[in-house]
């Protein structure tokens, strides 16, 4: 079976809002994942219901088929991959890779998805720390809780970002956090929950409350 590239964004946009629980999703959540207008998303539906890669109705929205189902996790899977290797292989920095990936995420060839999953030596995870499906549509599992629920005084490893926009990134950045470093919450406040963070055993920064609810940590 063909699937275009829509109809593919289409499979990972139910995916990303329904997953872990695998659910039905409205109409305007999709929308709202892929930035267009709920009204131009019904026809689009109907055709994915078609091709039996949807369960579908107005009243309760969309779920995935098994077939949509493994057709969304190798997209995420390819768009995952091709993250890794812009970091690692190609000078890209961490908030510079998603819209390449999204173009990548499309090419069909299954040789150059195995091959490229070779060379980068089967990773589970990618620069984001998002798990990367394997071959099988299998997904590492992640026990992390959100920065902003760790009690002062532990030590934690960062190991995950709840948010992948370039703003948010370069933030961190700023902040001097990155993947696998190594956090401990000094200070909460009570007015407004923000937090000072010891980095590294080296600095301190302070964090707002949302931001700290997008960093994951174990």
């Amino acid at each position: 079976m063909t699937i275009s590239v829509t109809e593919e964004n289409y499979l990972k946009a139910i995916f990303s809002v329904t997953y872990p629980a695998e659910g039905r999703v409205g109409n305007q959540l999709i929308a709202e994942k892929l930035g267009i207008n709920p009204a131009s998303v019904t026809e689009m539906l109907r055709k994915l219901a078609e091709k039996k890669l949807i369960e579908y109705n107005r009243a309760s929205g969309a779920k995935l088929t098994k077939e949509g189902l493994k057709a969304a996790i190798k997209v995420i899977r390819k768009h995952r991959l091709w993250e890794t290797f812009l970091v690692e292989h190609l000078n890209f920095t961490w908030d510079e890779v998603h819209e390449v990936a999204e173009q990548l995420e499309h090419i069909q060839s299954d040789k150059l998805l195995d091959e490229l999953t070779t060379f980068l030596g089967n990773p589970s995870f990618d620069p984001h720390g998002d798990p990367i499906p394997d071959k099988n549509g299998r997904i590492p599992n992640q026990k992390c809780k959100n920065l902003s629920e760790i009690e002062t005084g532990k030590k934690m490893k960062v190991v995950k970002v709840a948010d992948n926009t370039a703003s948010f990134l370069k933030y961190l950045d700023k902040q001097g956090i990155a993947l696998a470093d190594s956090l401990i919450v000094k200070e909460i406040q009570d007015f407004d929950k923000s937090l000072l963070v010891e980095v590294k055993g080296k600095r301190e920064v302070y964090l707002s409350a949302e931001a700290a609810k997008k960093i994951l940590v174990e």
